[in-house]
Formats: structure tokens, sequence, C-alpha cells
């Protein structure tokens, strides 16, 4: 049985044919519509969300599944002081995949441990996004035609942002790939990330305090936002929670093939003035969650269509 909790517990091979797989549905999408009829997803979600949590629901519903399972903590019997492996085992009784997001990084991990059916990390604490990275995949390779040989600027919250640090890990074993890391020192990528990930695989990576300063560069640009809820201390949230908003005049360098992501839920950003331009992909990129999504799923419960 396999669990997917972090990016690298998939290998290139496995990654890209879940893409392949994904893009498949976006052809040939009625071929898929009654794919996991019988099924049933529980999505736990001890953290509110609202793309991640509805995208999974969305995805196995169009597989003609059906969904169960909890939006918060509160609603559910962690209230109780129910463990978590205690609560993974019972609801293995009633699903047969579940999606989980946890405030507290490894919960995913514990999980798994003890769970009777798979389990996907939708999230967890400031550590991992594994399926926001397949996400994130799939857009660039629709949005640039292949996963390799381009610059990648990430901005923003790149110490609490599981997004990136998720999206780092993966796009570490394609080929050609540069990074440009920009963020306030306070909030600068883990130490682990560049010892474990680029001096250990000795990839391309820089890091700077300003996107203007690198923007003519950039073949991706990947906004973040910056996390009130990672913060112990408010003052630090409100002194950095506007440091980098992406608008018009920043992107006066920027190439007209550039492409603009953002893992969403934006607050400000991202202005709203570019939400018309063609190189603004963060609304495709939420489409997209939703077909790997199913596609990850079609994977981990063996369907094949």
């Amino acid at each position: 049985m396999k669990h997917l909790i972090d990016p690298t517990d998939l290998s290139v091979e496995e990654i890209d044919e879940i893409l392949n797989l994904a893009l498949d549905i976006i052809d040939n999408h009625d071929k898929y519509k009654d794919a996991c009829r019988g099924k049933k997803l529980a999505t736990l979600f001890f953290e509110p969300s609202t793309r991640t949590r509805l995208s999974f629901e969305a995805a196995m519903m169009e597989l003609g599944g059906n969904v169960l399972g909890f939006s918060s903590a509160e609603s559910s019997s962690a209230t109780k002081g129910e463990s978590v492996g205690d609560t993974i085992r019972v609801v293995g009784c009633y699903a047969d995949i579940i999606a989980m997001r946890h405030p507290k990084e490894g919960a995913p991990m514990l999980g798994s441990m003890v769970s009777p059916v798979p389990i996907i990390n939708a999230g967890d604490g400031g550590h991992n996004h594994p399926t926001q990275t397949l996400t994130d995949l799939l857009t660039i390779k629709r949005e640039k035609g292949e996963l390799k040989n381009f610059t990648i600027g990430l901005c923003g919250d790149l110490k609490f942002g599981r997004t990136v640090h998720s999206l780092i890990k993966a796009l570490s074993r394609y080929e050609g790939i540069k990074f440009v890391l920009i963020s306030p020192k306070e909030l600068k990528v883990p130490d682990y990330i560049i010892t474990e990930v680029f001096e250990k695989n000795n990839i391309d990576y820089r890091e700077v305090t300003t996107m203007e300063e690198v923007m003519s560069e950039l073949d991706i640009i990947y906004m973040t936002r910056v996390q009130k809820e990672r913060f112990f201390n408010e003052a630090d949230y409100v002194r950095l929670k506007d440091t980098y908003i992406l608008d018009k005049s920043k992107l006066k360098n920027a190439k007209d093939t550039l492409t603009i992501m953002h893992p969403l839920p934006r607050v400000n950003e991202i202005s709203t003035e570019l939400d018309d331009d063609p190189r603004a992909a963060y609304f495709r990129q939420a489409m997209n969650g939703k077909y790997v999504r199913m596609a990850l799923m079609l994977t981990l419960l063996g369907v094949n269509v």
C-alpha cells in the first residue's frame, strides 16, 4: 500500500505517470466519470482549507465516488482528546482513501504508520504539501511544455511556506532548473533546504531580497503569502506581511513568456490588476489541482481505466 506524505515518496517516473494521467483526464474527462464508483474518500482537515479540501472532494465526485469527513478539528473527536492514530484507524474502517491536513508537522506520517488505507498528506504545518506540488508541476508542464531548463523565482514566505519546501524538493530532481529565492532575511528558506537539497545536489540557487533585481531573468515567479497563522508574534507578522506585492510596475522588465503562479489563498501579494494578464496562471493552477488529485487517487487506489 502506497501513501503520499512527502513529494520524494514518488519517483520522477511516478510523478510523470501521474501528470500524464492528469493530462489524459483533461482531454478525455468522460472516460473517468465512473472510475471510482463505490469508493469513498475521507477528508480529515484538522486545519481550515478551502481550495485543497474542495479540490479533493470535487476530484472524487467527478470520478463517481463519494466523500465523508470533517473540515476543522473542532468538529472531530480531537476535541475529546482522541489521538491522530486512533482517528485514522477508525476512519480507515469507513473509507478507501484518506486526505489529511494537520497543523502539526509529521502528523500525516504518524497516521500512515497505522492506516489500513492510503493516506495523502494535504499539508502538515510548515513542512510539506505534496499535492500542491503535483498541482504546481502539472501547471508548469502545461504552461511551459516541459519540466526542465527554466529559472524560477520563489517569493515571499520561504521559511514557513510548505508549498515552497515541497516544490523545491520536487523540482530539484529535474534538469537545468535555477532557483532564485526572494525573501526578507526573517523569512529565508530553512537551512536544511539549503544544505540537504541545493548544496548536496549542487543545484544552482541564489538568495536576494527584492524581486525587481531579478525579474528580467525569471521564466516563472511563484508568489506566496506571509502566513499569519505561522507566526508566534503578531508584531512580526504586521511588519512583514506587505513586504512583496506583485503589480504591473514590478513586471515592467519581465519576460512576455513569464508565468505567474500562486498556491492561493491570495491576500494582497498579487494585485488584482494582474488577474486578466495572460501570464497570470494562478486560477488555471487551481483548476489543475482537481485534475492532478483525480490522477493521484486513481493511482493510489490502483484503479485502471
